[in-house]
């Protein structure tokens, strides 16, 4: 164990201690929660652990500052600290990225993703239609303009990626804040292989004229072609947005690059920095610098004040991120993802796509005969966590569905390799392959309730304690 690693550990126990001065329970649940996840196999695809002087980062007095506004322009005095942390966070995400302009204020990737739509909203509608009225800005509007300007927003068009295609809820979904802002129209993939159609995305983009076309994905588990997506988005005029919150790492880390790294193509990107990014829980916004007056009024047109002890957090990992360090970790992800896809196969399990080459692995367990809420539910009685995810045409909808979500960052965060994670197929076939599912009631298959064959869940269980106990979680970190 690292000196910094002990100083650490020394002040978390010191910090815990105090919590529970006040408040013992919470000082109990998180003591709780590190033992939960040194103790389980967490394949869950969008978390990861933040090193300790990224956790270590959240916790600190700047949390206790107002700072509404953008660098050198505050609405509160004293925010000299807050802008050198909103600058140092900015610069680490431009130089990570190659980005033109970069925006730390975001508290979220759906605030991240609202910030970028009403941005290139105003840059693609405000601005031509307050040249045409002859007016400078929007505060020498009338409210007549002002009506006019409005029908105009609530009339535009965006077109996304399908939930149930791997696509995420900010992407158009109707009962998500995206999909009553705009019109909207989904793409989702081949029906036969599951994979993206580009031919397809750019047949539906003709026809509906979208001003926002959106790529990137939360559960398909292949690269895109973001060339091939500015051009579908260049031939209607659409503004390309990138939402890259799951991949993001593989492109810190230079896994994806040229053609299937978004940055060089989009106009617009959103990210959060958790993920495969591994830092604290928040979002950023890169853009243009044609788009960067337009996002830098994030707050207050759709933010609150910034989060200050978050952007330095994001500040410490997107620093963390632009090591060879960190891109040495982002292609064993990769490369961690293909081991984990293939130890299914060999086993007879089927993957949507047939396979990855990112981050995911979107397992179908109907050939199981469950559900993925069953799934889910009786790898977690084996210490295996993971999400259960809808897959393309889904029988079973959004709540049970019929997949498993799997994800590689976390564990290969702690040092697992290719030979683990084969393992770790192996172990939850074992546990798929005992599960049965209940019959309801009514006389119907159950969706939710199952039995695991006796002893599996307990076998299973060891078997994960030596994989994890191989490779420690914050070794030396004692509470």
């Amino acid at each position: 164990m690292s000196e910094t690693n002990q100083n650490l550990s020394s002040a978390y126990k010191t910090i815990l201690d105090e919590v529970a001065k006040v408040e013992p329970r919470i000082a109990d649940a998180t003591r709780a929660e590190l033992t939960d996840q040194r103790g389980s196999l967490k394949l869950i695809a969008s978390e990861n652990y933040a090193s300790l002087p990224v956790l270590a980062t959240m916790g600190t007095w700047l949390s206790d500052k107002y700072a509404e506004g953008t660098v050198g322009h505050r609405f509160y005095a004293g925010c000299q600290n807050v802008d050198t942390v909103e600058d140092v966070a900015a610069e680490h995400a431009r130089e990570l990225f190659g980005s033109e302009y970069a925006y730390a204020q975001p508290h979220s990737g759906i605030d991240a993703n609202l910030t970028a739509f009403w941005a290139i909203l105003a840059h693609r509608i405000e601005q031509p239609e307050l040249a045409d009225l002859g007016l400078k800005n929007v505060n020498q509007m009338t409210e007549e303009q002002w009506e006019t300007l409005r029908r105009k927003f609530g009339e535009q068009r965006l077109i996304g990626m399908s939930l149930d295609a791997g696509g995420h809820l900010t992407h158009g979904f109707r009962p998500n804040i995206s999909g009553k802002m705009f019109h909207q129209r989904s793409y989702g993939t081949d029906p036969e292989t599951g994979l993206l159609d580009y031919d397809a995305v750019a047949a539906l983009a003709r026809e509906f004229k979208p001003l926002v076309l959106v790529a990137g994905y939360s559960a398909y588990p292949r690269r895109i072609n973001f060339a091939k997506m500015r051009e579908i988005a260049d031939e209607v005029g659409a503004t390309l947005m990138v939402d890259m919150a799951h991949f993001a790492g593989l492109v810190a880390g230079k896994v994806f690059t040229g053609d299937e790294d978004p940055v060089p193509h989009a106009d617009v990107v959103t990210t959060t920095t958790h993920k495969s990014l591994r830092g604290p829980r928040g979002g950023l916004v890169m853009a243009t610098e044609e788009y960067a007056p337009s996002v830098d009024r994030g707050c207050p047109l759709v933010l609150g004040g910034p989060l200050s002890h978050m952007m330095a957090a994001k500040a410490v990992a997107l620093a963390e991120a632009r090591t060879e360090t960190f891109r040495t970790y982002a292609q064993n992800v990769a490369d961690n993802a293909k081991a984990l896809a293939e130890g299914f196969l060999k086993r007879g399990a089927r993957l949507v796509t047939g396979g990855t080459d990112n981050h995911i692995v979107l397992l179908d367990v109907s050939g199981f005969g469950l559900t993925g809420r069953q799934a889910e539910s009786a790898l977690l009685d084996s210490g295996v966590v993971t999400n259960r995810n809808s897959i393309p045409n889904d029988p079973n909808g959004a709540w049970y569905t019929s997949g498993i979500r799997l994800g590689t960052p976390a564990l290969t965060s702690r040092g697992f390799g290719a030979d683990d994670f084969d393992r770790i197929a192996e172990l939850m076939v074992e546990v798929l392959q005992n599960t049965e599912p209940v019959t309801a009631s009514t006389g119907k298959p159950g969706k939710a309730k199952y039995t695991i064959a006796d002893g599996v869940a307990d076998r299973v269980q060891s078997a994960t304690d030596e994989l994890l106990d191989a490779h420690p979680l914050y070794p030396g970190l004692e509470l």
